[in-house]
């Protein structure tokens, strides 16, 4: 029997993103502290998946989403810097640690898994002689612990997962830039520049400012003024690279690293050993990073929870915001009439996943279109997504979608 489930579609009547005066984004590079953390604590997260399902044949009780990665301390300078103090990695919150009699080294599959991240991601940050890590993970707490073991898994929590579609274009082209900046053909043309970078995109009506931090590599850096020839010649490239991606912006303006002053000498540059702010600068911590989406957009309804590390199986602050971003993507992909979509996915403690509290999505229509011609058919689509939740979460135990 087909099950009643609490769905609404109802139509805004707010300015759509594009049309709005002011619009601010941002993206962080996936060396950025925060970006690192989180897609560390999901490395560990997948890999528990894995060894849980091989002991015992299903997904165990676990959330790795209260994780840090601790600023170490370098000295940069010109043709190459030394590390004085490594980073250090502490991973937080809880696991089950044993099962069946079973025991499973929990701290030991965390370290592997971040190693095995970071050999694959980063350049120049050596996993055994840049790092120390910590573990921190405790067992979780019993009612929490035998939800995984009922008949029916229900959400682990009361929450909000939110998802919009389509990107603006402003939000396609922050996305683009930072991909563009730390592509392999990228760092092949500019080795010079680290993996850390974050852009804020600010569009005031069609004019277009990006603001961009990037650590430059200090190894391939000699003197002041060929930092600075160099960063001109990167700063033209990405606003050609802007320029060859717009659509209705009418000006784009780049500028890279303003906190930069030639009179002050090697103070005066973003210079890094290691191409990571991580190394000195700044810490990491879990949720403080990209959403699901791989950005952070100042003009749209967004949650606190932090996907990364969440498990896969009743965790809703993981589940409900990647679904609600796939779910709004299909609703725009396959709804003529639909402009902008938002939806809404708020779940009840302990009830099942496919029967959230409440379900909605909100449509901003183009000219012309009428919310009850489409009504049911959005209606219908957000019915079959949950009703498929279970293959959803196989997927994403599984790491097929992002979650920053």
């Amino acid at each position: 029997m087909k099950k009643k489930r609490n769905i609404i579609v109802d139509q805004a009547f707010s300015i759509p993103v594009e049309e709005q005066q002011i619009e601010l984004v941002e993206r962080k590079g996936i060396a950025h502290p925060d970006t690192m953390c989180d897609l560390i604590m999901e490395a560990v997260c997948l890999e528990l998946c894995k060894e849980y399902t091989n002991r015992f044949g299903q997904i165990l009780h676990h959330n790795i989403d209260k994780g840090m990665l601790v600023a170490g301390k370098t000295l940069p300078k010109p043709g190459g810097g030394t590390v004085i103090e490594p980073m250090k990695i502490i991973f937080g919150d809880r696991a089950t640690y044993t099962g069946n009699g079973s025991v499973v080294p929990v701290g030991e599959i965390a370290e592997a898994a971040a190693k095995k991240w970071l050999a694959k991601n980063m350049r120049f940050i050596d996993p055994e002689i840049n790092l120390l890590y910590q573990n921190e993970i405790k067992p979780g707490s019993p009612e929490l612990t035998d939800a995984f073991a009922r008949p029916v898994i229900g959400a682990n929590d009361t929450s909000v997962g939110v998802g919009y579609a389509p990107l603006s274009e402003t939000e396609r082209l922050v996305l683009a830039a930072e991909q563009y900046l730390n592509s392999n053909i990228f760092k092949h043309a500019y080795p010079e520049t680290g993996k850390d970078i974050k852009i804020m995109a600010l569009r005031k009506n069609r004019d277009l400012t990006l603001t961009v931090a990037i650590a430059f590599v200090d190894r391939y850096i000699h003197n002041a003024a060929m930092y600075f020839e160099k960063k001109q010649i990167i700063q033209d490239n990405l606003t050609e690279f802007i320029k060859c991606k717009q659509n209705t912006i009418d000006k784009v303006r780049v500028r890279i690293n303003t906190l930069d002053d030639p009179e002050r000498g090697e103070g005066g540059m973003y210079l890094t050993v290691l191409g990571s702010s991580a190394e000195s600068a700044d810490s990491g911590q879990v949720g403080r990073g990209n959403r699901v989406n791989g950005i952070i957009a100042f003009n749209r309804p967004q949650t606190l929870e932090a996907a990364a590390g969440k498990n896969p199986v009743n965790h809703v602050g993981k589940i409900y915001n990647v679904l609600s971003h796939e779910i709004a993507r299909r609703i725009h992909k396959e709804i003529p009439g639909v402009r902008e979509v938002t939806v809404y996915l708020c779940s009840q403690i302990g009830k099942p996943l496919d029967e959230p509290l409440q379900a909605s999505a909100s449509l901003i229509l183009e000219e012309g279109a009428l919310l009850e011609d489409i009504r049911e058919a959005v209606a219908l689509i957000i019915q079959v997504e949950l009703a498929y939740i279970g293959v959803f979460i196989e997927q994403l135990a599984l790491g097929k979608y992002t979650v920053c």
